[in-house]
């Protein structure tokens, strides 16, 4: 009978989440607009309703970059734009939104430029007549942390990860790359594993490659202690956020074992072309003496270990000689 009391009062706490999850989407669904806002973890945007005064393009552009730019402070969520972010001007031609910023809009680290840059233009793109919207620093077009130029971006520009839902298990193949045992190479370990949807799955690789390795013959390349600050992906790149012990120099392990063994991990994720690790937030730095932090690293196969490159060479020749033949037979 307690057992059975138990179950019944399990179920009513699903339902009120449920129901409490339902009212607070509906609360938004109600406002026609939103702003956006970024998480306090700083780790995704955050929407809510907002309906605004002025009811021309214009009007509704700059009420909506005031709104931006607003001081927020709220248990769950604060403004996307920092407050010695400056917006110099605006201008709006043929639905193309250009914003020219100060020179301080270069101080953001990465993760919180994209995260701003991301509520920016989705809160903005919901204006009728702007269909796209370019950034500017000080009259030159805005490039990342690679050199590029970033160009148009629409809402659809931004990924982030789905918001959290009721508990559900779900199972997941996913490959990790630990180092040999000499530390000089990296063999890549495909595990089955069983987790929370509650869980985004670049986290759950990240935590699966902190645990190390279960077979006896690869070990892990990352430093004991590190532990994962946070991650998050937006515009197909992983940021991932390490703690101190990531700085712990373990001398046995190559330099970009290490590093490509976080990235390759998670470029193994169809949401993640690029990674950039931090330490506490921090990405300006040098990883022991050559790696450096404030680069967008891909993914990078030239590190694996002879046996495991043998194994991949095998399985491409493999697969050549299957559409080969498939041609022959044609």
């Amino acid at each position: 009978m307690r057992r059975k009391k138990q179950g019944l009062y399990l179920l009513l706490l699903i339902l009120s989440l449920v129901g409490l999850a339902g009212c607070e989407r509906g609360q938004e669904d109600d406002s026609e607009y939103r702003i956006f806002y970024v998480n306090k973890e700083n780790t995704k945007t955050v929407a809510r309703g907002y309906e605004p005064e002025a009811k021309d393009t214009e009007g509704m552009i700059q009420e909506f970059l005031d709104r931006l730019f607003q001081a927020e402070e709220n248990k769950d969520y604060r403004q996307a734009v920092p407050l010695d972010v400056k917006l110099v001007s605006w201008k709006l031609e043929n639905a193309q939104l250009y914003l020219h910023f100060g020179s301080s809009y270069m101080e953001m680290d990465n993760v919180t430029e994209v995260l701003c840059r991301a509520a920016i233009v989705r809160t903005l793109t919901q204006v009728e007549g702007v269909d796209c919207i370019s950034f500017y620093v000080e009259d030159s077009p805005l490039m990342d942390a690679g050199g590029s130029l970033i160009g148009l971006m629409t809402a659809e520009t931004f990924i982030e990860n789905p918001g959290e839902q009721i508990n559900t298990i779900q199972t997941a193949s996913i490959t990790l790359y630990f180092s040999n045992k000499d530390g000089t190479g990296l063999i890549p370990k495909v595990q089955e594993v069983h987790y929370s949807s509650n869980i985004s799955i670049e986290k759950l690789v990240m935590e699966q490659l902190l645990k190390g390795p279960e077979g006896a013959g690869e070990r892990s390349a990352i430093p004991e202690g590190t532990k994962l600050v946070n991650i998050s992906v937006l515009d197909g790149v992983g940021f991932v956020n390490l703690n101190e012990g990531f700085l712990t120099q373990n001398y046995e392990i190559a330099e970009p074992v290490v590093i490509y063994s976080i990235v390759n991990s998670l470029a193994e994720l169809s949401n993640i072309n690029k990674v950039q690790i931090s330490v506490n937030g921090d990405s300006n730095m040098t990883y022991r003496e050559k790696m450096d932090l404030n680069v967008m690293y891909e993914r990078n196969l030239d590190y694996l270990d002879e046996s495991a490159r043998t194994k991949e060479e095998q399985m491409e020749e493999g697969a050549e000689k299957v559409v080969i033949e498939e041609e022959a037979g044609d």
